[in-house]
C-alpha cells in the first residue's frame, strides 16, 4: 500500500538530524529528540489531517519557533492552538506563540482546519529551531540572520525542500512567509530549479506586531492568494 501524505511527513521528521557546521554561539534544537511527547503529538496532528494523497499547496516559513513548532512539531502552532482548534492536548508543556495567534484566525476564516489542511501544507526550508547564545540567554535565530549561518544550513535547506515538495506539493506556484525570507529562497530556487513561481505574503509574526489593526486585510489578502487557483 502507498504511503500517505501523513505517514511521509511523520517520516520526515522523525528522521530530521542537522548533523552540519554551525556558527560559534548558534545552536539547533530538535524537538523530536528532545521531548517524546513532541513526537506523539505531531503524529497525531497529521494522522487527523493529511490521512490521504492529496495534492496540497505549499506555505514556506522561516523556520520554526521554540514556542511554536519547536515544541508541538506541527507548524505555526503552539500547544493552545493545538489543543483549542485541533482537539490534541499537549501535556508535558503549554506554549503561547504569537505568529500561530494570526495562523489560526486565519484557518478559521479560510474554512476551518480541516478544509485548510486538506488543500495546504505548511513547513519551513530549516525545519528545525535555530538558537542563538545572547547576554540574557538563548533567544529564536533566523537562518538568514547570519551570513555564515545561512552558508551552513543552504545545502541542508534545499534537501529539505526537495523532500517536502516529493511529498505530492504543487510547484506551480509557492507561497513565501516574510519579505527577507523570500529574497533567500528565491536565491535556493535559482540554484536549484524548485518553485514556478513565488508568491510573497508578510510574515505572521510581523503582522500580529506592527499591523494588528490591518490583521483582517492581512487575512482576507492570504485566503484570497490561496483560493486563487
Amino acid at each position: 500500500m502507498d504511503k500517505t501524505f501523513a505517514d511521509q511527513v511523520i517520516e520526515f521528521n522523525e528522521n530530521l538530524i542537522y548533523s552540519g557546521n554551525l556558527p560559534d554561539g548558534f545552536e539547533v534544537l530538535n524537538p523530536y529528540l528532545d521531548n517524546p511527547e513532541t513526537k506523539l503529538v505531531m503524529q497525531k496532528f497529521y494522522h487527523k489531517y493529511y490521512n490521504d494523497s492529496n495534492k496540497r499547496k505549499f506555505i514556506i516559513g522561516i523556520n520554526p519557533s521554540r514556542h511554536g513548532a519547536g515544541v508541538t512539531g506541527v507548524p505555526f502552532t503552539d500547544t493552545k492552538r493545538l489543543e483549542s482548534v485541533c482537539g490534541i492536548k499537549m501535556k508535558s508543556t503549554h506554549t503561547h506563540e504569537v505568529s500561530s495567534v494570526f495562523v489560526y484566525d486565519m484557518i478559521a476564516d479560510y474554512g476551518g482546519a480541516d478544509l485548510f489542511y486538506q488543500e495546504v501544507y505548511i513547513n519551513s526550508p530549516f525545519p528545525l529551531a535555530i538558537v542563538r547564545k545572547t547576554k540574557n540567554g538563548w533567544l529564536n535565530a533566523n537562518y538568514y540572520d547570519d551570513k555564515e549561518l545561512f552558508r551552513d544550513v543552504k545545502d541542508f535547506m534545499i534537501e529539505s525542500l526537495r523532500k517536502h515538495i516529493s511529498l505530492n506539493l504543487d510547484t506551480s506556484e509557492v507561497f513565501i512567509l516574510g519579505k527577507k525570507n523570500a529574497e533567500f529562497i528565491s536565491k535556493l530556487n535559482q540554484e536549484a530549479q524548485l518553485f514556478d513561481s513565488m508568491t510573497v505574503l508578510e510574515h505572521p509574526r510581523y503582522i500580529q506586531q506592527y499591523k494588528s489593526k490591518e490583521k483582517q486585510l492581512y487575512i482576507d489578502k492570504y485566503i484570497l492568494a490561496l483560493k486563487n487557483k
